[in-house]
């Protein structure tokens, strides 16, 4: 089987930059697939769409009474802009933001120990009037270490807008040893749009040309991050994927699409599903690939379809020997809008054992990476693709089971936004 893991390392090299959603670096890592798929012979596609993004043009948190202290925070996006000079109110510890940590919350600039939909829907409706909320770990060096850069979801902003910050650990557990009493916020923002795309590409079925599996991994990082992790790999087993289907021509067509803006909430996928819901109907099955090629670690199929797509899997691994776990779930990346719309998904992801690798942090490089677990996900995928794809009949039935159907609708907040 032609799959060649230093390729697929080769191209996640060429990728090595942070690919931010709606910025410059998101461009260039689309430039990088582009051109990739063109050395193939191919001209790819490019779909573009617009994507909410922000600017933190000015914050500041300041704790005044009893004892004065300025502490380092980064605005929330979509947060909304506090008054000119600041918010200036009493300062209180909400803990969990249970009903009972609420009662005198109203006006109030609150801490909390983490931030959630449903902890930002009840500090909405107790009317407070800012917000901070914690990262990272209190044993964080600060010097290797990034303060996370947080937004708030659509999910969120239904509820109101409210101006918030995120501080380090060690910061909030040193606030709260002060007994503070009065603190000051001040947020600025601008909130725009800028621009995103996902890139496509397809080879034609040769026996079954109507009937369609869809590959997709997202191509864009974290602020911070420069994503080898999540997602160059995917994005560059996708390519290493494409290239094998172009010499071994399938029998059922196979669509590959590298989409964009996923970390902002999955948007690349929610727009080709939204732009081409009349063509979904001829897929048959999502295979995603999101989070490959840490050294120590274990490959994971995560199914979003019947058990008996489950049982096949079992029977593959265990047939070809490529040790691996399985599990039938939801899983939060780019098949959920495919999997919201009736189509049966797999996720293919080798998570990394703790300390072994990272996410979503500056820490996401190609260090803990090799050609050689590359590549073993990727003949795996290719495998079960050769199976499926060439199947005399198309083995996964069309359906997802009710349980991921509940799971799926609480995912995307369905019942909440129906509500709102």
């Amino acid at each position: 089987m032609d799959i060649k893991g230093k390729r697929i390392y080769d191209t996640m090299k060429k990728m090595n930059f942070i690919r931010l959603s709606t910025t410059e670096g998101e461009k260039s890592g689309a430039k990088v697939i582009t051109d990739e798929i063109k050395a193939m012979g191919l001209e790819p596609v490019f779909e573009d769409f617009k994507v909410p993004c922000y600017e933190i043009v000015n914050v500041k948190l300041e704790i005044t009474e009893p004892k004065y202290m300025l502490v380092e925070a980064k605005g929330y996006g979509y947060s909304g802009n506090a008054a000119k000079d600041g918010i200036t109110a009493d300062f209180a510890y909400v803990e969990a933001a249970e009903d009972i940590d609420l009662i005198d919350a109203e006006g109030k600039i609150v801490l909390v120990s983490n931030m959630g939909y449903e902890i930002y829907e009840r500090l909405a409706k107790a009317k407070v009037a800012g917000f901070i909320a914690p990262s990272g770990g209190y044993f964080d060096d600060p010097k290797k270490t990034d303060l996370d850069e947080r937004m708030l979801r659509k999910g969120h902003i239904t509820y109101g807008q409210i101006p918030g910050v995120s501080i380090r650990m060690k910061d909030a557990v040193k606030i709260l040893k002060t007994n503070p009493k009065k603190a000051k916020l001040t947020l600025e923002q601008k909130e725009e749009e800028g621009d995103s795309g996902n890139i496509i590409v397809e080879v034609k079925g040769t026996k079954h040309p109507d009937e369609v599996i869809v590959y997709t991994a997202h191509y864009d990082s974290v602020v911070f991050s420069k994503g080898m992790y999540d997602n160059a790999s995917g994005s560059a087993i996708l390519l290493e994927l494409l290239r094998y289907f172009l010499k071994n021509p399938p029998l059922r067509t196979v669509r590959f699409i590298w989409c964009g803006s996923e970390e902002r909430g999955l948007f690349g996928s929610k727009d080709y599903v939204k732009r081409h819901e009349e063509q979904l109907k001829d897929i048959k099955l999502c295979i995603n690939v999101d989070l490959a090629g840490p050294i120590i670690g274990r490959d994971t199929a995560i199914v979003l379809a019947e058990d008996k797509l489950c049982h096949m899997i079992e029977y593959m691994y265990k047939e070809v020997g490529h040790p691996m776990g399985l599990r039938q779930d939801i899983y939060s990346s780019d098949c959920i809008p495919f999997a919201d719309k009736g189509i049966p998904a797999v996720n293919f992801v080798r998570y990394g054992a703790p300390g072994a690798v990272s996410c979503h942090t500056r820490n996401d490089v190609l260090d803990v990476i090799s050609p050689k677990t590359l590549e073993n996900t990727a003949r795996f995928v290719a495998r079960f693709s050769e199976r499926t794809v060439n199947a005399y009949m198309f083995p996964v039935e069309r359906k997802i089971p009710d349980d991921l159907v509940e799971k799926i609708d609480k995912y995307l907040r369905k019942k909440q936004l129906k509500e709102d």
